[in-house]
């Protein structure tokens, strides 16, 4: 949900927090007990949380908490030798996308501002989205801990 600063209500925070943070933390926690040594949990961060965006400014900041996650808990959990990373996505064509933007000819619209924004010319893919996500998980990512990969079309860095 798009908020500007000046409307943004307590419940509005904690909603958007307790989502994206405190689920976060607590999924991953209770998660540790089931993970064999050597695994690799990828947590889910947005190209928000290196950039400025209008009126998501709670959403942006739980994001950037997200993406610092996995620079420490790649540290808690070194000993067990498993790795964790962020995946940032940037605009991708979903139905979260439509209702976010009002769905219709507006949503349309607006994806297509976007699209002009992004340096490949288009919005990703879900199931580019998830390649990355894959190739995070895989063995041929073994020697990467830590990062925030962004699959945004190069958008983060312009």
């Amino acid at each position: 949900e798009m908020v500007p600063l000046g409307a943004i209500s307590e419940e509005h925070y904690q909603s958007t927090f307790d989502t994206n943070v405190k689920g976060v933390l607590f999924t991953v926690q209770k998660a540790l007990p089931l993970l064999k040594d050597g695994a690799s949990i990828i947590l889910t961060s947005s190209t928000t949380s290196i950039s400025g965006t209008p009126a998501f400014s709670v959403y942006s900041a739980t994001k950037a908490a997200v993406r610092n996650f996995a620079r420490n808990w790649m540290l808690d959990l070194k000993d067990r030798h498993i790795r964790v990373n962020a995946i940032s996505p940037g605009v991708t064509d979903t139905a979260g996308l439509d209702d976010l933007f009002g769905g219709g000819d507006q949503a349309q619209g607006t994806r297509d501002y976007l699209a002009g924004l992004i340096p490949a010319g288009r919005v990703g893919q879900p199931d580019e989205i998830a390649k990355a996500v894959l190739f995070l998980a895989s063995d041929d990512a073994s020697f990467i801990n830590g990062i925030e990969l962004f699959v945004d079309g190069g958008q983060a860095q312009i």
